[in-house]
């Protein structure tokens, strides 16, 4: 079984990356999507984005960082891969599933559902440019407004090349809103052969076990989830090992989001720091009802800090709940 922590853009950055895989139950992370166009991107882009290429591509827990890329030009999308591997990233992703509606109206993300040649010609570029030992993963959803053309499409993606294949079960049409369609990926586990991984609404244990009797999915991407109940990829390892699953504390939570704080004292911009230390304190707000109180401590919390701008005094705050 592989667990992976998704690519969530402007919410799993280098530093919940950092915490998120110290806590232990991943094997790898992918990057927040790095937009291609028409050119080849200089270094500094990809290390902005991924700092972790300073440390060889890894998390400081040793997580390896798939670089995710999201473009609709396949020699532009091969190149920036092959810099992303000369720069040190142990895979490469490809996004056609960003919802986005300027993402899709510039031609990315998925938009690209609808043209499945185009996603067979990005991936076989980006397969045949890069190194065989080198990962070439692919993100997708079912489809753009329906699911008319989701064989054909992971028909294409295994014919490229792909190494992997992670599909969120829904369609671009159903947003998040939508509850996933884990039936869906049996299908598309029956259509191709390389490895699937089952992506959507895996909030807690019970969905994940859930998904994974109705897709039959042996691997699973974790998103939203791993930020509301950042415990959750431990759980299931000690689930799968039969072991006792250890209940979640507050305490573990608060000297998860101190940790956080004192990551984020040395980014330069301290109000964008503090709300998104802010913004971790609500996700905690929404987490799973096996979590016991601390959803309750969580919204305690948020109160206190929720029209709090400064990152010092917010921290304080966490000290005291």
């Amino acid at each position: 079984m592989k667990l992976i922590l998704a690519p969530m853009e402007g919410l799993v950055d280098f530093y919940l990356r950092q915490i998120l895989t110290s806590i232990g139950g991943y094997d790898w992370c992918v990057s927040e999507f790095i937009r291609v166009t028409d050119r080849l991107l200089p270094s500094r882009v990809f290390y902005r984005s991924v700092p972790e290429l300073n440390s060889g591509g890894r998390t400081a827990s040793g997580t390896p960082v798939y670089i995710q890329l999201m473009g609709s030009h396949p020699s532009v999308v091969a190149d920036n891969g092959a810099r992303a591997v000369e720069l040190g990233a142990p895979g490469v992703d490809l996004n056609f599933g960003c919802p986005s509606p300027t993402v899709n109206r510039g031609g990315a993300g998925a938009i690209l559902l609808n043209e499945p040649e185009r996603i067979y010609q990005i991936v076989s570029a980006l397969r045949q440019t890069v190194s065989r030992e080198i990962p070439v993963t692919v993100k997708m959803r079912l489809g753009y407004d329906d699911t008319a053309n989701t064989i054909d499409i992971v028909k294409s993606i295994e014919a490229a090349g792909a190494n992997m294949l992670t599909v969120h079960a829904r369609t671009r049409a159903d947003r998040y809103k939508a509850a996933a369609r884990w039936e869906w990926l049996a299908e598309i586990r029956e259509a191709i052969d390389i490895p699937v991984v089952a992506n959507g609404d895996i909030a807690d244990l019970r969905s994940f076990q859930k998904c994974e009797l109705i897709s039959g999915c042996s691997h699973f991407m974790i998103g939203r989830a791993a930020v509301r109940h950042p415990y959750l990829a431990s759980q299931i390892r000690q689930h799968r090992a039969g072991e006792a699953v250890t209940s979640i504390q507050w305490i573990g939570l608060r000297a998860l989001l101190l940790q956080f704080s004192e990551l984020m004292v040395h980014v330069d911009n301290q109000r964008g720091a503090a709300s998104r230390l802010k913004q971790w304190v609500r996700l905690l707000t929404k987490g799973a009802d096996e979590v016991g109180d601390v959803k309750e401590r969580a919204k305690e919390l948020f109160e206190r800090v929720k029209k709090e701008r400064d990152l010092e005094p917010m921290t304080q705050m966490i000290r005291d709940s």
